[in-house]
Order: C-alpha cells, then sequence, then structure tokens
C-alpha cells in the first residue's frame, strides 16, 4: 500500500511494542497533574485517544499494513475471551438481572433502527446519486448492504451467511466491508466520547441510572473489601484463570463448531447460522465461565487486580481495532460512506428518541447500540468504558444479537429488496 514515508512495518514484533508505548504515553499523560495534561483529558477520554491515535499508523502514515497484520486475531481470540472472564470474576449476576426491562428495550430498538435505517438511507441515496440504481444483476447494491445489516445485528457469521444467501459479489463484498468497518469503528469513537460525560448526557435524557449505579457501587466496594497488593502467585493464578478458561473456550468451540457445520442445511433453514461460528461459541464458553467462577472462591482473585489485568487486555484490543482505521477508505467509496452515515444517522436518532420517552441511561443507548454493531468483540469495550463491572452486561447483549442476526438482516433486505 502507498505511504506517507515511504516504508511499511509488517514485522507485528515492532507493531506491537509501538502500540504498547502508545498506550503507556496516553495512560501517564492521562494521570499528569500538568495544566496542559488535566484539561486536554477533560475533553478527550484517554479511551477514546487509545482508540484513535492507533489509526495514524495506518492512515496517513501508512505504517502498518491492518489487513497483513495478525495482531486484531490474537487480541480478539486471546486477550479478549481471558479479559471476559476475569471482568466477569466480581459480577454480581443478580444485580446484572435488576438492570430492568430498559436494557432489552434499548437492544431491541437499536435492531429495528437498522432494519429500517437500511432501506430509508437506500431511498434518500438513490434520490442524490441515481447512479447507484444502475448497477448489474448481480451487483445490485442492496446486496451488498445485506452483508453490513447481517454484520451490525449479529456478526461475522451473519454477515458471511448473507453473502451466500444473496450472492453478494467478492467486489461488492470488500467495498461493504471497508464501509462496515469505517462506519462503525467512527461510532464506536462518539460511543466511547459519550461514555466519559455520560452523567451529562443521562441529564439530557432525564434518566434514571439508579440501578447502573448501585451495581457499580456494589462491585466496586466488593473489591475495595478484598483488595491486596498482588503477589507473583496471584498474578500467575490469575493468569491461568484467564487463559486457562480461554483454552477451554477454544477448545470447545472447536469441538461444538465443527458439529453444527455437520447441520449446515437445518442451522440455514432456521436462520441460525451464527450457531456454527467458532467465534460465537468462543465467547459464549468463555462468558459462561466467568460468570459460574463468580460463585466460587476464585472470586477473590478480583482483590489482587483480575479486572485490573483484564482492562490491559481490553485496551490492547481497542488499539488493535483502532489501527484498522484507513479513512482514506471512504473517499474511494463515497457512495457508499454516505448511505452507511444515513444508515447509522437514522440508527442514533430511533435509539436517542426511545431513550428519551422511556428516560433509559445512555449506558443502556450506548451498549444497546455497540451489541448490535460491534457484536462480543467491542460490546464489552464500550460497556467497560462506563465501568469494568458493567463490561459482561455488553457480552451478554451482543451474544442475543448474534441469535437475531441473520433473521433482522433477511427482514432488511426484503424491505431494501421493495425499497430499491
Amino acid at each position: 500500500m502507498g505511504n506517507g514515508i515511504g516504508f511499511e512495518i509488517k514485522n507485528d514484533a515492532i507493531v506491537f511494542g509501538i502500540l504498547i508505548v502508545i498506550l503507556a504515553v496516553i495512560f501517564k499523560t492521562s494521570s499528569s497533574s500538568k495544566p496542559f495534561f488535566k484539561k486536554f483529558y477533560t475533553y478527550v477520554p484517554p479511551l477514546l485517544l487509545c482508540y484513535f491515535a492507533p489509526g495514524f499508523l495506518n492512515w496517513p502514515l501508512g505504517l502498518v499494513s491492518p489487513e497483513e497484520s495478525q495482531l486484531y486475531f490474537v487480541a480478539s481470540r486471546y486477550l479478549l475471551p481471558a479479559s471476559l472472564v476475569l471482568f466477569c470474576l466480581s459480577i454480581d449476576l443478580k444485580g446484572v438481572l435488576n438492570l430492568g426491562p430498559k436494557a432489552l428495550i434499548m437492544f431491541f430498538t437499536a435492531t429495528l433502527g437498522i432494519v429500517i435505517g437500511a432501506p430509508v438511507a437506500l431511498w434518500i441515496s438513490g434520490m442524490l446519486f441515481p447512479e447507484i440504481k444502475e448497477a448489474v444483476p448481480g451487483e445490485e447494491i442492496w446486496r451488498g448492504l445485506s452483508t453490513i445489516a447481517g454484520s451490525w445485528i449479529g456478526g461475522g457469521a451473519n454477515q458471511t451467511a448473507m453473502k451466500e444467501i444473496y450472492n453478494c459479489s467478492d467486489s461488492l463484498f470488500s467495498s461493504m466491508i471497508i464501509i462496515d468497518v469505517l462506519v462503525a469503528n467512527i461510532w464506536m469513537g462518539f460511543l466511547l466520547f459519550g461514555a466519559g460525560r455520560y452523567h451529562k448526557i443521562d441529564k439530557r435524557l432525564k434518566a434514571d441510572n439508579s440501578t447502573i449505579e448501585d451495581l457499580k457501587k456494589k462491585v466496586e466496594n466488593y473489591r475495595a473489601s478484598i483488595a491486596k497488593i498482588p503477589t507473583s502467585t496471584d498474578l500467575f493464578v490469575i493468569l491461568a484463570i484467564g487463559f486457562g478458561a480461554t483454552a477451554v473456550a477454544h477448545f470447545g468451540a472447536d469441538y461444538i463448531s465443527p458439529l453444527m457445520e455437520k447441520h449446515v442445511t437445518t442451522l440455514e433453514k432456521y436462520n441460525l447460522n451464527s450457531l456454527s461460528s467458532r467465534f460465537f461459541w468462543l465467547i459464549v464458553i468463555a462468558t459462561t465461565i466467568g460468570l459460574v467462577l463468580s460463585f466460587t472462591k476464585m472470586k477473590r482473585y478480583e482483590g489482587a487486580g483480575a479486572s485490573k489485568l483484564g482492562s490491559i487486555f481490553i485496551y490492547i484490543l481497542v488499539a488493535t481495532i483502532g489501527m484498522k482505521m484507513n479513512f482514506l477508505e471512504a473517499f474511494n467509496n463515497l457512495h457508499y460512506f454516505i448511505i452507511g452515515l444515513i444508515w447509522m444517522a437514522i440508527h442514533v436518532t430511533l435509539l436517542l428518541i426511545v431513550a428519551k420517552l422511556i428516560k433509559a441511561p445512555f449506558f443502556f443507548v450506548a451498549v444497546g447500540s455497540q451489541a448490535n454493531v460491534g457484536g462480543a468483540a467491542s460490546a464489552p469495550v464500550v460497556a467497560s468504558a462506563f465501568s469494568t463491572a458493567l463490561a459482561p452486561v455488553g457480552v451478554l447483549l451482543a451474544v442475543l444479537g448474534y441469535a437475531l442476526g441473520t433473521y433482522g438482516a433477511i427482514i432488511c433486505t426484503q424491505l431494501m429488496q421493495w425499497t430499491f
């Protein structure tokens, strides 16, 4: 790929080192007492900077190629499940269930926003760019948008299912993936920014976030009551819990997924393609193990810093996601990008309207949206931006998104065909 400095780093060990340095600089400056940094981080949350700063390695600097780097794959397959287990150790499952119906209402509102947003965006874009309706048979834009619908409601497995169901060409699919990643990541950036100001947003929404604050305080009080200076033994046990559970999750996913693939015809018949996805089972098993361990003595390792290690893993994942940002691609696919922005705007508008009507906290807006658009790889990131105690809420809703992804995408695509 072309870049601004004339060379590209292809060694992931070097790229990983650069990412860790970037994260360290952000955290060091965010805790600085110097007036400039204090004022800067008043307006720019550290997590948001951890997300966007690595993007400069891709564009405009062109130092790295996310397509060739395996860092995101490693972070999402190894560090993410380990972090979910460690976050779940101190979770109050009863408290999560007591968050009430508003969490589910906002989740389904997010799904509805994606389902109806696509045909409306396609209709508006058709008036702005009439040429998008002149595609050759098999290259119709609605075929490509169906794959984004699968991704934004469910995940990668649902996206692939839509590609096959509606015969989306490889070239069109490639353009859709770019728009999928760009628009979804831009919206995630806004959510991370809003997470740092959720108290102000909740006031505007006149929302009652008492149940969320109660859960946070309960978990934080428990953490404080068992806090200790960790020994090397404690840290090794915590790592063993996180990565041991990750190993079990991978083993289970490698065993269950092929079994499900043997019944792929039946799964397709009932639109349950996500059940054949290894990543789906990886996340489900890891989360389940974490929740089970929260009822055992392992829970006390939270006092030695289990969730802090989990946070480090999450921040590394955030950096690898941000590294994939390349706004230049938007200019190469301007028509598609505008459709994606209109689509996302409809999704967001509907979320905010419903949140205002039912007085739902911004946390439910953010996590309900990201559980759809980002899935299990980023919903816990957004949830943990509010509090690490809330990360499991994002995971649980994201798993629900996997189950509904294909159904919602099919309805969305049918509406697009009528519009087109």
